[in-house]
């Protein structure tokens, strides 16, 4: 291997508060890598900030170039959430600037690694701390060879997992006495653990740079891995090791196993919580199914189409409601629904799957769909819905039984992967042998499209092994390239240009959104063209409970964030008629660092600055509310200050006077609730469904506004703040007063009323605004800006004060990367750079320079 070859791996992990970081040469011959570097270093919750400095730092003293880098491995846990996302976040970044592969290896490997290496041997205990009084306990051998994993990963309580082991290992493979024992689990549970065994030494706690190099050996010597072959192993599809789902969901499993569902009309109460009439907020796909977990009121559906496609080996109701509530079951079912409206509860069941998740492996247990409704995709979707929960159970593998006559399940489960490893004789009823199959999980991709596209209303695309797709980007640019500089004297081949056309005009900035439930990426060039405008919604993922979960965000913003920047990066070549654009290419690195959801946020910021080291091109940080404002150049390119701002949207309502460009003053901000977040509760309230913004104006659209006199909150207040709280709390004693006299509602007049009320707030303050500023320009931003009540009560009010009226385009009204890479560019322009160290924030106040 000559000198020019990448030669090195990058590994890291933080799943705990430490940081660990280690620099091995491979050796392609030997399946070997040396140790070069390590570090590690208390993060004090502080990985994100000090991850990737410590990593030039590592590089920089051991005189390796980030260009010798030949692969990244990322400890993916079981550890802390956010730990973990942040390294995973950071490696995809690296990877994908780099073009290199990236392997994941378990965190808890890592730290039983780095006890053989400081010469322990003998039956090994990690026991990791898992928060809520619990740990991830993991057993292993440590011999002269190695370190062998004896169980999988999983999470139990402290107290019990201690009780549990008794006086001997969970196999009986070692007495008390015989145990080592390891694990940040010890730092809170020292007490229950010591009496089992020797706890070793606290630097062998965690992981080690040394710890996670030699857990990759041995996965490559195991055949699992190469850190040589990118393609193999695509940052896109490495996902982190959970084992459990968010307690939301958990919370959901416990309310759906129960026969009542938990609704108010059950109960023998008219009156309906928001909390209630979640259960009904899964919507269908344009086919018209909706998928949701498994309820105990659909078991006997369940067991009837059973009995129609399963026949002598169909379960009876009893066996199905026996599965629902157990922790290592997962169940999904499809129902024929009508798109434009929430699941009913009369809505037929039309496909159901179910699994058991147990030592790692999802075992499939029954998946059954109407024959009326095959080829609709069903099995597919319900697959990869109860892989998606497994995998977050802890699951790695999946297997399942199938009859060797049926060749086109076969073909399906060969399609995701599921390879046969055997029969058994006579496993059916009738006599009929099963084949064994067995394969990775399948898994949903979130959709990456142009921002404002119709994405495909399946809830993701369900993929077998390696397989990413993203929907096409259907618009040709019309804008000319501008010549311009190449940056650091690029050449046409680092573009990808086959001719001497036209150059980039410079610079090219990717810009990153992922603050809430969008993760989107657009690239935006010199002459203020966006080349691309990319957005993955996790709409679907967050519609049945009602509202945006964090978790839950969090966790899709990392599947998501390789597939739309990768989407952003090839609609971006496209454009300028290159046949590639590589993230070498850009000038620049933007995301949203402030404000938002902070688990959402971190992916992104993490993503963004380890893309930036890889690329090694400047990082910038954009304020989220500023790019709201900067989203009305999208639809006017000649829009600028002075002006009045409405922003409005599921988590602000402010009023803002632009000076300038950067020279911001909130007039008037809500002092509760947002009105985004307003239509959302009203929506639930009424079982309408989420995001509530289009569907209360879709119902808004048939009612009087004049039906229900709704409070005007602070319309008198002398300023401009705002409250939404007490018109949201009336709206729902409304609902329910209805209910309680026996009355049906009138959901049109509702809406429409309430509505109302809120935009007679909206305008009237925004006409104060106007005249105390005297600004020439009134315009919006944010999700409730696309509201039609509201632009057109805009416009008759713009009209009337004579000032002109500036709306961002629908499609940019809601959270996208395209105002995110507006505001970089002048961000760019102004040297405005970020360092590496910069970390995400749940508040940023638009006043405040950054």
């Amino acid at each position: 291997m000559d000198d020019a070859t990448p030669s090195y791996v990058l590994a890291f992990d933080t799943a705990n508060e430490v940081i660990a970081i280690g620099l091995g040469r491979l050796d392609a011959a030997a399946r070997s890598i040396e140790l070069v570097a390590s570090v590690e270093v208390e993060a004090r919750r502080a990985s994100n900030t000090q991850l990737v400095p410590r990593i030039d730092e590592l590089c920089a003293r051991a005189g390796v170039a980030r260009e010798k880098i030949a692969c990244v491995c990322v400890g993916r846990g079981p550890g802390s959430f956010t730990g973990v996302r942040i390294a995973l976040a950071t490696a995809k970044g690296i990877a994908s600037a780099l073009e290199v592969g990236l392997v994941g290896v378990s965190s808890l490997d890592a730290v039983a690694w780095g006890a053989w290496k400081a010469a322990e041997r003998g039956e090994l205990l990690v026991v990791a701390d898992a928060m809520r009084r619990e740990v991830y306990p993991v057993e292993y051998r440590l011999d002269d060879e190695g370190a062998v994993r004896l169980t999988a990963d999983r999470v139990v309580k402290a107290a019990e997992f201690a009780e549990e082991l008794g006086g001997s290992a969970g196999d009986g493979s070692a007495a008390a006495s015989e145990w080592f024992i390891a694990g940040d689990g010890l730092r809170k549970y020292a007490e229950l653990f010591s009496g089992v065994g020797t706890v070793l030494s606290e630097k062998l706690w965690t992981p080690t740079g040394a710890g996670l190099l030699l857990a990759l050996q041995a996965a490559w010597r195991a055949g699992e891995c190469d850190p040589f072959d990118a393609e193999r192993h695509d940052p896109g599809l490495l996902l982190p090791v959970y084992t459990r789902l968010s307690d939301a969901e958990e919370n959901e499993r416990q309310r759906l196993a129960r026969v009542d569902g938990s609704l108010a009309g059950k109960r023998g109460s008219r009156h309906v919580t928001m909390n209630d009439t979640a259960i009904a907020n899964a919507r269908a796909n344009g086919e018209g199914i909706a998928y949701k977990p498994l309820d105990a009121r659909h078991v006997a559906d369940v067991a009837a189409l059973e009995a129609a496609v399963m026949g002598t080996d169909a379960w009876n109701e009893a066996l199905v409601a026996d599965e629902l509530g157990r922790a290592d079951r997962v169940w999904w079912a499809a129902y024929a629904a009508d798109p434009k409206m929430p699941l009913s509860a009369e809505a037929p069941l039309v496909g159901y799957a179910g699994g058991w998740v147990v030592d790692g492996d999802l075992q499939i247990l029954k998946v059954g769909v109407d024959p009326a409704w095959r080829r609709h995709g069903i099995a597919r979707v319900l697959l990869a819905r109860v892989a998606d929960d497994a995998r977050n159970l802890g699951a790695r593998t999946s297997s399942l039984e199938v009859r060797t006559g049926n060749a086109g399940a076969q073909a399906l489960y060969a399609a995701l992967g599921y390879e046969a490893l055997g029969r058994r004789p006579r496993y059916y009823s009738d006599g009929e042998d099963a084949l064994i199959m067995q394969g990775p999980l399948p898994t949903i991709t979130l959709a990456a499209v142009p921002n404002g596209a119709v994405a495909d209303a399946r809830p993701g695309h369900v993929s077998g092994p390696g397989a990413t797709e993203v929907a096409p980007y259907g618009e040709d640019a019309s804008d000319d390239d501008v010549a311009g500089e190449p940056r650091r004297g690029a050449s046409c081949a680092a573009l990808g240009r086959e001719d001497d056309g036209a150059a980039v005009r410079r610079p090219l900035i990717l810009a990153i959104e992922s603050s809430c439930d969008e993760t989107a990426a657009a690239v935006i060039d010199g002459g203020e063209v966006l080349r691309s405008d990319v957005v993955a919604t996790q709409v679907d993922f967050h519609a049945r409970f009602g509202g945006v979960v964090p978790e839950i965000a969090s966790r899709k913003h990392i599947e998501a964030i390789c597939g739309v920047c990768d989407e952003a990066l090839d609609v971006a070549a496209a454009s300028l008629g290159r046949s590639r654009l590589r993230w070498r290419d850009l000038d620049a690195v933007a995301v949203t660092y402030a404000p938002g959801l902070v688990g959402a946020l971190v992916v992104g910021v993490a993503f963004a600055k380890g893309a930036a080291w890889g690329a090694d091109i400047p990082f910038i940080v954009v304020n989220h509310l500023e790019g709201h404002l900067y989203a009305n150049k999208i639809g006017l390119e000649d829009f600028a200050p002075p002006a009045v701002v409405s922003l409005v949207s599921g988590g602000n309502t402010l009023l803002v006077h632009m000076a300038d460009w950067g020279d911001y003053r909130v007039l008037g901000a809500t002092i509760d609730d947002a009105v985004g977040e307003a239509f959302d509760k009203v929506a639930k309230a009424l079982g309408l469904g989420y995001p509530g913004g289009p569907v209360v104006s879709k119902f808004a659209a048939e009612g009087d506004p004049d039906a229900i006199p709704f409070p005007r909150a602070m319309l008198h207040s002398g300023d401009l703040r705002f409250s939404l709280s007490g018109l949201k709390t009336a709206v729902v004693t409304y609902i329910n007063s209805e209910r309680a006299a026996g009355r049906e509602l009138n959901v049109p007049d509702i809406c429409a009323s309430f509505t109302a009320a809120v935009v007679d707030v909206q305008v009237a303050k925004a006409r104060t605004a106007l005249r105390e500023t005297g600004a020439p320009t009134f315009c919006l931003g944010g999700g409730v800006a696309a509201n039609p009540t509201l632009r057109a009560a805009y416009e008759q009010m713009c009209a009337e004060e004579g000032v002109r009226l500036v709306m961002p385009p629908l499609a940019s009204c809601g959270d996208n990367a395209g105002m995110i890479a507006e505001v970089a560019l002048d961000r760019y322009r102004a040297g405005a750079f970020s360092p590496l160290s910069t970390d995400a924030l749940a508040h940023g106040d638009l006043e405040v320079p950054y």
